[in-house]
């Protein structure tokens, strides 16, 4: 991946394996549930940023299985993607602070 800022929905799904491998189904119901509704992603763009973020070495397939006709492949953070999401993460930490130490300079009643 590149140094830019993580969009939410590849943070999301990112945070979502940090847990451990996951299906497709379920990274789009734990993403949904994780961000309380806020990303909400369609499988078509799920497999899509799945493909990217393979390709980019930030996830993997560790196994496939055929579950009622269909094949499911479970995906799993690389050491490369737990890197990602620690800068990420890092990142989003020192914007709160800032934002933080901001409002608490901001004088009471608004304007100064």
């Amino acid at each position: 991946m590149s140094k830019r800022e993580m969009r939410e929905p590849t943070f999301m799904v990112l945070s979502v394996l940090a847990h451990g491998p996951q299906h497709g189904y379920a990274l789009l119901s734990e993403t949904k549930r994780l961000s309380e509704g806020r990303v909400s992603l369609q499988p078509g763009t799920l497999y899509a940023s799945l493909d990217r973020l393979r390709e980019e070495g930030v996830v993997t397939v560790v196994r496939e299985e055929v579950v009622d006709g269909r094949l499911r492949r479970y995906y799993e953070l690389t050491d490369s993607g737990v890197e990602e999401l620690s800068n990420e993460v890092r990142r989003l930490d020192a914007n709160v602070r800032l934002a933080k130490a901001s409002l608490r300079l901001r004088p009471v009643g608004g304007m100064a």
